[in-house]
């Protein structure tokens, strides 16, 4: 009689959404971040929850194009005692002198307009298709930003806005499929550029299908993180900062709906180290800094 050879089972994990369905996301997180200035140590933590939606319009055998929504994002910020709140659902006023209130206009502009996005299967975002018309419609009326903290929010929203900007904000909720069969132990690599409050960072993340429990995926990873190649040093108000040597590590845990590849739920940390580069005026400085942030993620 001849041998019976079992294949193991093989589960196709790929964008897959149900076309004009809307599915809503919320992402808490939370970052603290030390730098070490002069030998006096600044910690600055940050509370931001965002709440997402998408929307498939059409799709081929290649892309998909998606309808994005940022519905809210709320920010909460204490710097050495300051305490800040970046709030979508209030105007704000680019007038203003408080970068809070500058900064809420802006994600309240941002938040009243959707993105049409072309992602692959993997959820990586190919094309934002209205970008230019998105970019202008937010980044109007800055030049009526002034005051001493004019150059750094300036510098800031660009950098939220710019594609580098919003690509990772959309792949934190789509990006982690290899778009394909796989089976239980199969892994996958991704690599994401991400800005960081300006930074231009390399996140590679190496993803295990640990198993199928009914129709959820669950899938661990491991990030690298680093300064990406060429990366540009930051400049705020004349003073240039480089960091290259930049790292850090992330692990991640989630579960995927295996029939539309959407994130039901996920929890991950991050730790980063490095020193910033400061020259100013013809001084430099080096300042040692450490960010650690965790997050968690969940389909509504």
């Amino acid at each position: 009689m001849a041998a019976v050879i079992t294949l193991p089972a093989q589960t196709s994990l790929k964008l897959n959404p149900e076309k004009n369905k809307i599915y809503r996301f919320k992402s808490i997180s939370e970052q603290n971040v030390s730098q070490t200035v002069n030998g006096v140590e600044q910690t600055t933590n940050s509370t931001s929850t965002t709440v997402f939606s998408l929307k498939m319009l059409d799709a081929t055998s290649d892309f998909l194009v998606m309808e994005v929504r940022f519905d809210t994002i709320n920010t909460k910020t204490n710097a050495m005692g300051k305490v800040s709140n970046i709030n979508s659902a209030n105007e704000g006023n680019m007038a203003s002198e408080e970068p809070a209130d500058v900064m809420s206009a802006v994600m309240n502009r941002l938040c009243k307009n959707a993105l049409f996005v072309k992602m692959d299967l993997t959820g990586k975002v190919i094309e934002i298709v209205n970008y230019r018309m998105l970019s202008e419609m937010v980044l109007k009326d800055t030049a009526l930003i002034t005051g001493m903290a004019a150059p750094v929010l300036k510098t800031q929203i660009v950098s939220t806005v710019s594609m580098d900007g919003l690509k990772p904000m959309i792949e934190t909720f789509t990006y982690n499929l290899p778009g394909k069969e796989v089976k239980n132990g199969d892994g996958w690599e991704l690599l994401s550029p991400v800005n960081s409050g300006g930074m231009e960072l390399e996140v590679k993340s190496n993803y295990v299908l640990q198993g199928l429990n009914g129709n959820l995926a669950e899938i661990t990873s491991e990030s690298s993180i680093k300064a990406a190649a060429n990366a540009k040093p930051l400049n705020y108000g004349g003073a240039n900062i480089t960091y290259d040597n930049i790292l850090g590590l992330g692990k991640s845990e989630m579960n995927i709906d295996a029939q539309n590849g959407l994130m039901k739920n996920s929890k991950s940390k991050m730790h980063i180290t490095g020193v910033l580069s400061v020259s100013v005026q013809g001084m430099n400085m080096q300042i040692p800094m450490v960010i650690d942030s965790q997050s968690d993620v969940l389909a509504l």
